[in-house]
């Protein structure tokens, strides 16, 4: 803190940086501030650790995200993947290198908290946060944001960052609008150990019968998570495409230790990522792959960025430098996020149109499963990937003008 608050501060503590949300988003967030040598407080409404509805893959791009000396607790890794289309047409494809590793949500997200509390966050559990103030008789000058929690009490800080999930009240202030919302469903089912051995290392996907949709097995040891993902308004169908994968597996007669249900919501284009102090990271952002709803790599690339840019904003002495910093954040997500979600929309909406030819690509063709590969072993993005080959260019140019619309890699924006 600057000697020139020190009276402010004096009256009522003032932190740096309040982090609301103790997933990976928020946990990253927290960490990046804290390692800047900030004041930094983690706000979470839970205690920990908490169950989430998740497939709980680590690809590449979150391995590299994570804070140095971070251990995964992988539960299982993967060098084997089964496709199938709607249960038929079933091939499984090999890799002598791990493709990803799989893990549960509740040690994962603990780690990363430990992570931020050991670089000097200090975390408060059991906290519902009502609202943020910007203005008004909280907000003692222009440079504080008041954090109102259930109860009545207020938490002053320099900077904000949302990252309270996909149902993000911090969300609702910045304006976080969406376009995509998606129905998950998911039963974490316990077998016993030969039905285990068969899974060990290998997964499933299965390009489901809804446009757009898909199903997935992931191994845990002696527990298999099983899960569908849709569109958001066939509640009742997607209900059943779970219940048939699970029968047609073989799993109908295991009883499932958690049965869960989440909406996975993606942001749009002209979405804003700030309002004044405040910024938004992860689900609260909106920020995830379209097409495979993949969350948590976007959750640890933003919620990192998002703690090192409430650093810069902690430490900007008005509006207008305030701004400054905001838009530096929005272009920093573009440049990446950004860029992989647009390529993401396009592949979903090709995915749509025709997924038994993604099946027929990616089981049949060894530059498809060598991509997939790349991607999630982290060498490669897919907005790389279009970017650097070709081929997938004009495969994807191809899509876009089948359903009559522009290449959107350059022109998604991202507003601050």
């Amino acid at each position: 803190m600057s000697g020139e608050n020190s009276s402010a501060d004096d009256v009522q503590r003032v932190w740096d940086v309040v982090v609301v949300g103790a997933g990976p988003a928020g946990a990253s967030a927290a960490y990046a501030a804290a390692v800047a040598g900030r004041r930094v407080l983690l706000l979470e409404k839970a205690e920990l650790p908490r169950y989430k509805t998740c497939g709980g893959g680590i690809i590449g791009p979150s391995r590299d995200a994570l804070p140095p000396g971070f251990e995964l607790p992988f539960q299982d890794r993967v060098h084997a993947v089964t496709f199938s289309h709607n249960g038929r047409f079933t091939r499984t494809r090999r890799s002598r290198q791990m493709l990803f590793g799989l893990i549960n949500r509740p040690e994962f997200d603990q780690q990363l908290v430990e992570h931020a509390q050991k670089a000097g966050a200090e975390l408060r559990t059991g906290v519902a946060v009502q609202r943020v103030e910007q203005h008004g008789s909280t907000v003692p000058d222009r440079r504080t944001v008041a954090v109102v929690l259930q109860g009545g009490e207020t938490v002053l800080a320099r900077a904000v960052v949302g990252a309270d999930g996909s149902a993000s009240r911090i969300g609702a202030h910045v304006g976080v609008k969406l376009d995509q919302v998606d129905l998950g469903l998911e039963a974490e089912i316990p077998v016993p150990e030969t039905v285990a051995e068969d899974w060990k290392g290998r997964v499933l996907i299965d390009w489901g019968p809804m446009p757009g949709s898909y199903g997935w097995v992931f191994p845990k040891g002696d527990t298999l998570t099983v899960g569908v993902i849709s569109a958001r308004g066939e509640g009742a169908v997607t209900k059943r495409y779970l219940e048939d994968f699970i029968a047609r597996l073989g799993l109908a007669g295991f009883e499932p230790s958690i049965s869960s249900g989440h909406l996975t919501r993606c942001r749009a284009d002209d979405s804003p990522l700030s309002r004044g102090r405040v910024l938004v990271c992860g689900d609260a952002a909106g920020l995830l792959e379209p097409w495979t709803r993949e969350g948590i790599s976007f959750a640890l690339r933003s919620g990192r960025l998002a703690g090192e840019w409430a650093v810069r904003i902690a430490e900007a002495h008005d509006a207008v430098d305030t701004r400054r910093q905001a838009l530096n954040y929005a272009f920093a997500i573009k440049a990446g996020l950004g860029i992989e979600m647009s390529v993401g929309k396009r592949m979903l909406a090709a995915f749509e149109r025709r997924p038994g030819v993604f099946h027929a690509v990616l089981t049949g063709f060894r530059p498809a499963w060598k991509a997939f590969k790349e991607i999630t072993q982290g060498s490669t993005s897919l907005g790389e990937l279009v970017r650097s080959h070709p081929l997938a260019q004009r495969a994807l140019s191809a899509f876009d003008r089948a359903r009559g619309a522009a290449p959107a890699a350059a022109e998604d924006t991202v507003t601050p």
